[in-house]
């Protein structure tokens, strides 16, 4: 009887979804969102491009699910947490980022990932900008545990600001030290800012 000859599985190669999930996380992270390409995902995880689209949609798919892995990470806002005073939750803040966009791959994949891109990606700039509110918002929300919303608010949108500033710096090479010396200058401001502006209330 002759053999009938085996036939190829026409099945996608099986994989770990959360390991390449956390594979592409690291790539985007540290390349960006345009300098990493399929061929470069489907080689770092190792499955051909077919089994990437069927597991995800596309690139851009993909790409959702690395930030929402991102976002688990350790960040700036659990520097916020346990602490007593004003002062202390700013430092902690500023120092849990500088910590956060130095560790392995430099830089917030939120932060600094995606500025800018062509038409066909507007609405992933979109996305991440919606992402950075809400961070910026969170920031507010814990800042209002010593201080009006409105000051809160304030305040969160500059130490968003310092944040951001510290994650390109941490891209150029910049390091934690470096980083952390930016963010004690930056609470050293805050601090004597609200010193003024209380000693000005109090002067008849």
């Amino acid at each position: 009887m002759d053999k009938q000859p085996k036939r190829r599985s026409s099945r996608p190669r099986s994989f770990d979804r959360a390991e390449a999930v956390e594979t592409a996380m690291r790539l985007f992270r540290r390349h960006g969102y345009e300098g990493v390409s399929v061929a470069n995902l489907t080689k770092a995880i190792g499955i051909a491009p077919p089994s990437l689209y069927a597991a995800f949609g596309s690139k851009a798919g993909l790409y959702r699910e690395a930030l929402d892995r991102y976002a688990e990470l350790p960040g700036a806002l659990d520097g916020m947490r346990d602490t007593a005073t004003l002062e202390e939750a700013i430092t902690g803040l500023l120092e849990a980022a500088a910590r956060a966009v130095t560790a392995e791959e430099s830089g917030c994949m939120i932060s600094t990932g995606l500025i800018e891109a062509g038409t066909e990606h507007e609405y992933l700039c979109q996305e991440l900008a919606a992402r950075r509110k809400r961070l910026e918002k969170g920031i507010a929300l814990g800042l209002e545990r010593w201080v009006a919303p409105q000051e809160a608010a304030r305040l969160a949108a500059f130490l968003f600001a310092v944040q951001q500033g510290m994650s390109v710096q941490a891209r150029d090479g910049a390091s934690l030290e470096a980083l952390l010396l930016i963010a004690r200058d930056a609470v050293a401001g805050i601090v004597a800012r609200r010193a003024m502006e209380s000693q000005n209330r109090s002067q008849p």
